[in-house]
């Protein structure tokens, strides 16, 4: 196998996790993940990121207290979301969201099914581990782009560890909480979370997988 081809089966191998198995992840093997994600590139080598791993009961105590507050509290993320998205936008969140929960049996007009798989976010889907990523806040976009980086390799990373993972901007919608509850300083900002672990592999959750759309819809090759 080329390096390469090594590569492409990470990358085709790779899909968000959305239910997991209750096993820990050892130390020494989340040191492994975080040490690769260490080498992703960055604005004038600043590595702008700082992670926070919970593991144990650290997990437990923290998803159900964000499953409570989210119950009640307005979202709030330090960066803004998308304020609209075109109709291409729409139709690629669409196509994914029918996908998921056809694979668990799940119609739209379910508002109360709907509303639970929602809630999953918030549940971790059962992760053993949550990773918070958050930037320098005096870095601006480039800080946020770095970690988008960042997180990128963590994924590839997880992958090639046997791992499963699924990055999530819903945890990053509660920033505050998260300031309060992993003490963050206002200094930083929260660009993403990410949930993972071994993924269960039986669950019909994790068996489709999202399309990409053909490079002449998004690369103009200039020749002259």
């Amino acid at each position: 196998m080329t390096r390469y081809e090594a590569l492409t089966e990470l990358l085709d191998e790779r899909y968000s996790c959305r239910q997991f198995l209750p096993k820990q992840v050892s130390r020494e093997v989340l040191e492994q993940l975080l040490s690769a994600a260490r080498r992703t590139p960055s604005w004038s080598n600043t590595q702008s990121w700082q992670i926070i791993v919970t593991e144990g009961d650290a997990t437990r105590k923290f998803s159900e207290a964000l499953v409570e507050h989210v119950a009640s509290g307005v979202p709030q993320p330090d960066f803004p979301f998308p304020a609209n998205y075109n109709a291409l936008h729409r139709a690629r969140r669409r196509e994914c969201g029918g996908a998921l929960y056809e694979s668990i049996g799940v119609v739209k007009s379910d508002t109360e099914a709907t509303t639970r798989q929602f809630i999953r976010n918030y549940e971790l889907f059962d992760a053993p581990h949550a990773a918070i990523i958050t930037t320098d806040a005096d870095l601006g976009v480039y800080g946020a782009v770095d970690c988008g980086l960042y997180l990128q390799t963590f994924l590839l990373a997880a992958q090639s560890l046997g791992l499963a993972a699924i990055a999530q901007a819903a945890l990053a919608a509660y920033s505050p909480f998260l300031h309060e509850w992993f003490d963050i300083p206002d200094t930083r900002k929260v660009v993403a979370g990410i949930s993972f672990g071994y993924p269960d592999e039986t669950h019909p959750i994790n068996g489709f997988r999202t399309s990409r759309a053909p490079l002449d819809e998004t690369v103009r090759f200039v020749s002259d």
